[in-house]
C-alpha cells in the first residue's frame, strides 16, 4: 500500500486530486469540485467512463455497463467502479464550462431546514445517489415547492456531493417564502431544475481573487464560488467584501470567520454601509466600494467576481472600470 494517498491527473486538463482508501475515483473528482462527466453513478451508464494513461486501479464492484474488448485493450474502465492502487494518469472528460453541463431535472428531498438568523434559513436538500445534479460553483436552480417555484443560487459547492444548499429569506406576504417558513417539512419531495447562470470561477486564472457580495442575496452565489477556489487551490490570496445595508445582511459571519481562522491566504470584512443600496444607487455603491476598497492600486491586480442587484452590480462594473480594471477580469451576479 501507498504511503500517501494516490494522487490522479486528468488529462488534457492537468487537474490533479488525491483518492482516500477505498474512495471510487469518481467520488474523489467530485469531493474537489471536478467537474467530471459522469451521470447514473452506479455503473449502468457509462458516462463516467475514462481511458488509464498510466497507474494501476482496482475494480470496487461488477457493474451493468459493459466495456467493448477494445476498450478494455486500450485501459478504458468507469470511474465510478473504479479505485487507484496507484498514482495514475487517466483521460476522461471534464466540463470546462456552463455549455458543457447538461439541463437536468430531478426530484430531492428536504434533509435540513437551519437557521442562519432570524430571517434566512439555510434549505439543504439531497439528491438521490444515480441521479446528482450535476453544475459548476456559482450557478443556480430552479426550485419546485409548495406548487411554487424560484431560480435560486446553489449556495453550497459541487464538493458537495448529493448535498443542495439555498439560502432563503423570509419575505412576509411571499407565497414561497410563507411555504418555506410555515409548511415545508424533513423528507418533503422538491424539484430541481438546472442549472443556469455564468457565475463560475474562471479556470487557470493566475491572479488573486476578490468577491464583493452585495446584502444578503449577494452572498449564496459568492460562497459556492469561493469554496470551489479554496477546493481547488485556486489562487494564491482570496479577499471577501461583503457589503450590507445593515449588520443583519451579514447573516452568516461565522463562516467567514471559520474560513479566515484556517487559511491563512483568506481574508474578509463586513461593511455597513446603511441605507440607499438598492434602486438608482450608483452613488451609495460608489462610496461603499471606497470604503472597502481604500487602495485602487490594488484592484487591476486581481480577478473580481461581484454579486448582488443589476444597479450594485452596474455601478460595481463601473467604479472598477475607473480603478483600473479590466473588463475581462470582472464576472458578475445579478439576482433576479
Amino acid at each position: 500500500m501507498p504511503a500517501s494517498a494516490p494522487r490522479v491527473t486528468v488529462m488534457p486538463g492537468g487537474q490533479t486530486f488525491s483518492v482516500e482508501g477505498a474512495e471510487p475515483i469518481l467520488e474523489a473528482a467530485l469531493r474537489v469540485g471536478l467537474a467530471m462527466a459522469y451521470g447514473c453513478a452506479s455503473g449502468n451508464c457509462g458516462a463516467c467512463k475514462a481511458r488509464v494513461v498510466a497507474g494501476g486501479i482496482r475494480p470496487l464492484r461488477p457493474h451493468d455497463f459493459r466495456l467493448t474488448e477494445a476498450e478494455k485493450l486500450q485501459g478504458y474502465a468507469l470511474m465510478c467502479c473504479s479505485t487507484a492502487l496507484t498514482d495514475l494518469v487517466i483521460e476522461a472528460s471534464v466540463a470546462q464550462g456552463t455549455a458543457e453541463i447538461p439541463h437536468q431535472s430531478i426530484v430531492a428531498h428536504v434533509r435540513k431546514m437551519d437557521r442562519l438568523s432570524d430571517e434566512v434559513m439555510l434549505l439543504e436538500l439531497v439528491t438521490p445517489r444515480t441521479n446528482r445534479l450535476r453544475f459548476l460553483a456559482g450557478q443556480s436552480a430552479i426550485v419546485g415547492l409548495g406548487g411554487m417555484s424560484a431560480n435560486l443560487p446553489i449556495a453550497s459547492c459541487p464538493c458537495e456531493e448529493r448535498r443542495l444548499h439555498f439560502h432563503l429569506r423570509r419575505a412576509a406576504g411571499n407565497p414561497l417564502s410563507d411555504y418555506a417558513f410555515g409548511g415545508l417539512r424533513i423528507g418533503e419531495p422538491v424539484s430541481v431544475e438546472g442549472p443556469v447562470g455564468e457565475f463560475v470561477l474562471r479556470e487557470g486564472g493566475a491572479r488573486p481573487l476578490a468577491f464583493i457580495a452585495w446584502g444578503w442575496e449577494g452572498f449564496a452565489p459568492v460562497k459556492s464560488v469561493i469554496e470551489h477556489a479554496l477546493q481547488q487551490e485556486a489562487a494564491e490570496s482570496i479577499d471577501l467584501y461583503w457589503i450590507g445595508a445593515a449588520a443583519a445582511d451579514h447573516y452568516y459571519p461565522k463562516l467567514c470567520r471559520s474560513w479566515a481562522e484556517a487559511l491563512d491566504h483568506f481574508r474578509y470584512e463586513l461593511v455597513v454601509a446603511g441605507p440607499g443600496l438598492h434602486g438608482a444607487v450608483a452613488p451609495a455603491v460608489r462610496n461603499a466600494l471606497a470604503k472597502a476598497l481604500p487602495d485602487p492600486e490594488q484592484v487591476a491586480s486581481r480577478d473580481f467576481y461581484v454579486a448582488g442587484d443589476f444597479a450594485q452590480v452596474a455601478a460595481s462594473r463601473e467604479y472598477l472600470s475607473a480603478s483600473g480594471l479590466p473588463a475581462e477580469q470582472l464576472v458578475a451576479w445579478v439576482s433576479r
